[in-house]
């Protein structure tokens, strides 16, 4: 398996973020692509307009969520990825780190840019009003 760990500062709350993050249409508008989201543990979720779905495992807003996460991109036998989001106040804003783990083999260098082209860049935009 692989795994990656990215992070961004972000000139957002915690708040405002980690509920973005849980909620389809924010984080449909945070990401600019469309998602859904039953923002309980064990509720069900997809983003990237449907490239990806899992599963709330835990909710600790607003400062940690732990997802069961699965990219479309995924072969047909490897498992669920862990997803794990951190944020963290700071001074103007809000640091977030993800730790992507149980990732296909030779996915994690992907996955790490993807994370900033599909969800650091489109947050940045978002948050710029």
């Amino acid at each position: 398996m692989d795994a990656c760990k990215v992070s961004a500062t972000l000139p957002g709350t915690v708040e405002q973020l980690s509920a973005a993050w849980v909620d389809g249409a924010g984080h449909a508008e945070m990401t600019g692509m469309p998602a859904t989201s039953d923002p309980v543990v064990g509720g069900r979720f997809t983003a990237l307009g449907g490239d990806v779905a899992g599963t709330h495992l835990e909710l600790d807003l607003p400062n940690r969520i732990v997802q069961a996460w699965r990219s479309l991109a995924f072969p047909p036998e490897a498992p669920d990825s862990r997803l794990e989001v951190t944020f963290s106040p700071i001074r103007g804003g809000c640091v977030i780190v993800v730790e992507h783990t149980g990732l296909p083999p030779g996915s994690g260098d992907k996955h790490a840019r993807g994370w900033e082209d599909f969800y650091f860049e489109p947050m940045r935009e978002w948050l710029r009003g």
